[in-house]
């Protein structure tokens, strides 16, 4: 599907549908008038056959407790084996609301109190708040940027996992919010570190089908044939794929038995519920048929981030667009026409955008914002002509 006939099939207003993106500005951003390109969502509908399968399971009108099929597994397995040559096994799989609440279950199941557990920052800022929250002890390593990319430090990484006696890492990958599609290499160098080090990998992979690059992803659970996989579990979920996140759903893969025997003993005892029947009826339609809606997806995305990153050079060539190669989301430095500590205030009062801010990923993100691209043109194309108009005006201020 090309990226007109994507817009004109599933492109839907969300303002006053009690959207969080649209009708939550006031309580995070205190006032209704900005224009949000913050919460990782899209303004685009399910895929259709989604859309059918939901109906068609509504139509039937019971909503007992339910089985995950195994419409579900042989769904879910063909497109991540089609797709990302990513060998599954049934007794692997497990189920969740969502990858964060996945997250704070692994984290609470395999580390202990007060153990260390590491990110690598500028990172989704849940993943600091599932460790502290936890009562973990938070240790960053800050990813290394190198030229419009980044890079891991990995002689900062070892010696902080050495010096705090790290137990666990959470990964993510494709990396959220600096669009890093991570290669077969650095992956391997990494997870061979962590299993020397005896640090379990807990591997975010929730993006991995918003490829918009040149590099083709690679899980965790594939390099070298599997064999880091007992010392990893991947997370994953439909709902930023196919933009169905209040559905509450994720894939919470653990290859190893004794992990799984641990995550099982904290489900118990928490009573956690697993994915809903809605989520995983949807996510089944959209893994068989979901492939063309993807491929607009896509698209949109691709010209979206080209505008925005012409767009902003344009207006100065010293603005930093980090190289998209995953994700949805484009990650700006202004620190060269804003100053940091002026950024949030120009954001909101002067460009009158909705963002999230840099600082909320870690020190390593002052001076920069997180832009959601998976929005229409419209959308786009509007924030950047107030963004532009907001820095001409703030540079003849100071000029």
């Amino acid at each position: 599907m090309n990226k007109e006939e994507f817009i004109a099939q599933y492109a839907v207003e969300r303002k006053h549908t009690n959207s969080a993106k649209w009708d939550g500005l006031e309580a995070t951003f205190g006032r209704d008038d900005l224009l949000p390109l913050w919460v990782a969502d899209t303004e685009f509908k399910i895929p259709q056959a989604a859309q059918d399968a939901l109906i068609q399971r509504v139509h039937h009108g019971a909503f007992g407790y339910s089985l995950t099929p195994d419409e579900y597994y042989d769904a879910y397995f063909a497109w991540q084996k089609g797709r990302y040559q990513t060998e599954l096994q049934k007794d692997w799989m497990r189920f969740g609301l969502g990858v964060v609440n996945a997250l704070s279950t692994i984290v609470r199941a395999l580390t202990l109190p007060g153990e260390s557990i590491m990110v690598l920052q500028p990172v989704y800022y849940p993943f600091m708040r599932v460790i502290q929250e936890n009562d973990r002890h938070l240790v960053v390593s800050n990813l290394r940027a190198e030229n419009d990319t980044y890079v891991m430090d990995m002689e900062d990484i070892a010696n902080k996992m050495d010096q705090h006696h790290v137990k666990m890492l959470i990964f993510c990958s494709p990396h959220n919010p600096v669009g890093k599609v991570w290669s077969e290499q650095e992956l391997t160098t990494l997870l061979e570190l962590c299993r020397e080090k005896q640090v379990l990998v807990v591997s975010d992979e929730i993006h991995h089908d918003l490829i918009v690059g040149d590099k083709p992803f690679i899980s965790a659970l594939s390099i070298a044939q599997g064999i880091y996989r007992d010392n990893t579990v991947m997370v994953d979920s439909p709902s930023k794929t196919f933009n169905m996140a209040a559905l509450l759903g994720s894939n919470i893969v653990i290859p190893n038995p004794q992990l799984r025997e641990r995550y099982d003993k904290e489900v118990r005892e928490l009573s956690l519920p697993s994915a809903t029947v809605m989520a995983q009826t949807a996510a089944t339609a959209a893994y068989r048929d979901g492939a063309s809606w993807l491929e607009g997806l896509l698209a949109v995305i691709k010209d979206n981030y080209l505008y925005v990153k012409e767009c902003l050079q344009a207006v100065d060539p010293q603005i930093k667009v980090a190289d998209l190669q995953g994700t949805y989301l484009a990650w700006v430095d202004l620190s060269s026409v804003v100053a940091p500590e002026h950024l949030e205030y120009f954001i909101k009062h002067k460009a009158h955008l909705a963002v999230d801010f840099g600082d909320w990923f870690g020190e390593a993100g002052e001076g920069h914002i997180r832009l959601n691209l998976a929005t229409t043109p419209a959308i786009v194309h509007q924030a950047m002509d107030q963004l532009a108009q907001a820095i001409v005006e703030n540079k003849e201020v100071t000029q």
